[in-house]
């Protein structure tokens, strides 16, 4: 898609974006000294979550201080769910050279978080932060910087995935990517040690976690329990640099030692390199060593990817086995459990970090040129904010794409699953931006609300089945998603 066409489209849908996602108005707003698609500072960093991943194939969340939450790869969402993971820079020489690579932990997790009496275990709340942070979203991208006195560099972290329109394979994988920029603003060479540490939140209970080895990273995987296949899943972290050192098993101890252990050697502005130690293996680390002259800027490229491939998601009564809908060969998977479209490309986590390798610059690209055409357009800046808002949906768990590419929705999320299932046709019949930026999943709508969601009778169910399949009828139809199904169609048809 070219620019010029790309900015026809964002004018189509904007104007249906802003009746529904402005809250407030701009005069407030500025009020409180905020420009629409500005920066974020200080206390404004609090609540900001920006998803990181694909359409359908789960997410994380960099908050406004660059902390990593909302970690929902398992095909659900997981809205508490903060491991234990960051990012650290140590300067050789510095005194309080050793920080977290994140701005200051807000005080509301601080003091009103669960078990925040007892010390906040599995968190890092007590270790050093940079002092000062500011957060600018610019969809796909959410870039973070960060400043510190006791410390001669400039750091900008940039957080991103795919998000490509017309190209619904690509902005649908599960990966993510976090570009680590360094500045060295003092007087002298700069001699510092980066690293990427965490424990292995892919571990269930009763499953067989380990951390394995990756080039230039590892992958923190388990295998599940074998009763429970939607329990096996891996996640892999690694870089592009060819001198990372890992540390694949952190101290095998309880309480607060094996982050303690980390730290110091974070602290001491060394690399820890052991080889993997099966099972268990509590958390890894990669280390990246780093020498910056003055005035120089340098980036390493921390690269994320996911592999989940079973889930134990189910919605729907069955139809019965008269049911003409099952005599269409193409009415129907016959998995039993919901499977994420990625797992129909992939076979394993290995492919997916080639994959993610191999063309990350060209996705990168193709993303970032929907990002500089949509911020460059002339439409009013809140209508801009308000349209980049809600993309983000397009990125959440609120949004699942099963194993033959389909699309189906929740209506909202819960905290650990989504609400309110199906598709909802008196929901989504209002979403303008999947019809407009990736037509062939509007069109798979289309072709449940009328070929599995409909019987013989045309009574149209409006909450789909997933697996998508034929669906019992057992409640009334909506009116509005049946008339809206029926525009939509003329829409298409155009």
């Amino acid at each position: 898609m070219n620019k010029i066409k790309l900015c026809s489209v964002l004018t189509t849908i904007a104007f249906t974006f802003l009746l529904f996602s402005c809250t407030g108005n701009k005069q407030d707003l500025q009020k409180e000294g905020h420009q629409f698609n500005g920066s974020y500072s200080g206390k404004y960093l609090d609540r900001i979550a920006f998803p990181v991943g694909g359409i359908g194939a789960g997410m994380f969340c960099v908050e406004g201080t660059g902390t990593i939450s909302h970690m929902s790869v398992r095909n659900r969402p997981q809205v508490f769910n903060e491991p234990l993971m960051f990012a650290a820079v140590s300067v050789k020489g510095a005194e309080n050279g050793a920080l977290v690579l994140e701005g200051p932990v807000p005080e509301w997790k601080r003091f009103g978080q669960p078990n925040s009496g007892n010390g906040s275990p599995g968190t890092t709340y007590g270790l050093p932060r940079f002092e000062n942070a500011v957060f600018t979203a610019r969809f796909p991208y959410a870039s973070i910087d960060l400043k510190d006195p006791d410390i001669p560099l400039e750091v900008q972290l940039t957080a991103w995935s795919p998000f490509i329109p017309t190209d619904e394979d690509n902005s649908s994988l599960p990966v993510g990517g976090i570009e680590y920029t360094f500045k060295n603003t003092g007087n002298s060479k700069v001699e510092a040690v980066f690293s990427y540490n965490t424990v292995n939140f892919m571990s269930v209970q009763n499953g067989k976690a380990s951390v394995k080895p990756l080039k230039n990273g590892f992958i923190l995987s388990e295998e599940g329990n074998s009763d429970k296949p939607e329990t096996k899943g891996s996640f892999a972290i690694f870089t592009n640099m060819p001198e990372t050192v890992v540390d694949h098993c952190w101290f095998r101890g309880g309480w607060w030692d094996p982050l303690t252990i980390a730290w110091n050697t974070i602290m001491r502005g060394e690399v820890r390199n052991s080889p993997p130690a099966g099972t268990p293996a509590p958390g890894a680390s990669l280390y990246v060593p780093v020498s910056i002259d003055k005035g120089e800027t340098k980036t390493i490229r921390l690269m994320f990817a996911w592999y989940v491939p079973d889930s134990d998601l189910k919605y729907g009564q069955d139809v019965k086995a008269d049911d003409i809908r099952l005599k269409d060969p193409n009415c129907c998977t016959d998995m039993p459990f919901y499977k994420p479209w990625y797992s129909s490309k992939f076979n394993s986590i290995e492919e997916v970090v080639n994959y993610w390798q191999t063309n990350y610059d060209d996705l990168n690209r193709k993303s970032g040129l929907f990002r500089d055409t949509f911020y460059s357009g002339t439409l009013p800046p809140e209508v801009t904010e308000a349209i980049a808002a809600n993309l983000t949906i397009l990125k959440s768990t609120t949004v699942l794409r099963q194993y033959d590419g389909k699309l189906w929705n929740w209506e909202g999320c819960s905290d650990n699953s989504g609400c309110c299932a199906g598709s909802c046709t008196h929901v989504w019949n209002y979403a303008q931006a999947i019809p407009h930026l990736f037509p062939k999943l509007e069109r798979s709508l289309r072709e449940t609300e009328f070929n599995q969601s409909q019987n013989i009778e045309g009574h149209q169910t409006f909450r789909s089945a997933l697996p998508i399949r034929p669906v019992a009828s057992t409640f009334h139809a909506a009116s509005d998603g049946q008339l809206g199904g029926i525009m939509k169609v003329y829409r298409d048809w155009h």
